[in-house]
């Protein structure tokens, strides 16, 4: 679904994704990474927002750049910030994407989205009385209206307490069955080691490690989790600057 041959980004001398390769299939794959590490200018170049300065990408089979209105047919991107409106209804916000993409038959369909995100009950109440967790259903909503086929979502569970962020991996588990494929940046690295099919850590722009959750812990060691393996793969602003840490507690243990 999702096919990148070195894909680059620069912005003057700053090289924000340097050389990627990535191939993304019918899955959900999480990207991750630090803050500054080229998650969302990647997300932004896949999604046709950002021209790439080199390099090649095919999403469903239609190139990023020469065939850009044909990607954005295919997929839906929800952003980390909420986009909706809140002084419309659940169902007027559904209803003006819909209106936007020429869906026929939208007044059918948008019921339809707002069923399968459990939001059908409060459609005709304001945004503004939604939770945070209802506003990110919502969005999600939106993004299902035209029926895509690759879903990017920009950290979908970020700010949401416990019982949000599980709803939202729960109808996000059921577009996967579904046959959608998912490509999502997230912080929370217990969620991605939990529900990601693959993961890839980027770091200053290029990729550390690829692959599912389990491989890529079993190569740490036992009783490892995918935040160690992030630590061991993602050098610290200290550590890029030559600071070595072990050699830093072993001093101290000899003071």
């Amino acid at each position: 679904m999702i096919e990148i041959r070195e894909l680059s980004k620069s912005f003057g001398k700053l090289i924000a994704v340097d050389k990627l390769d990535l191939d993304v299939g019918n899955e959900i794959f999480g990207l991750l990474g630090p803050n500054g590490a080229g998650k969302s200018t990647t997300v932004m170049m896949l999604t046709t927002l950002l021209n790439p300065s080199s390099g090649t990408a095919k999403v469903c089979g239609y190139d990023i750049v020469r065939e850009s209105k044909k990607v954005r047919s295919k997929i839906s991107y929800v952003p980390q910030d909420m986009a909706v409106d809140r002084k419309l209804t659940g169902r007027e916000n559904v209803l003006l994407y819909a209106k936007l993409y020429g869906i026929p038959n939208r007044n059918s369909k948008v019921d339809e989205v707002l069923e399968m995100m459990a939001l059908s009950d409060r459609a005709g109440d304001l945004v503004k009385t939604y939770s945070g967790g209802m506003r990110r259903r919502l969005e999600l909503a939106q993004a299902l209206v035209h029926e895509p086929e690759v879903l990017f979502l920009d950290e979908p569970t970020l700010g949401l307490d416990v019982s949000g962020r599980k709803k939202i991996w729960e109808h996000i588990r059921m577009l996967k069955a579904e046959g959608m494929t998912i490509f999502m940046t997230t912080h929370y690295l217990e969620e991605a080691e939990k529900y990601c099919n693959r993961v890839a850590i980027i770091d200053k722009g290029q990729i550390a490690a690829v692959g599912s959750p389990e491989n890529l812990i079993s190569s740490i060691g036992e009783n490892a989790s995918l935040n160690d393996v992030f630590l061991e793969k993602v050098k610290t602003p200290e550590e890029q600057a030559g600071f070595n840490s072990t050699q830093f507690r072993n001093l101290l243990r000899r003071r």
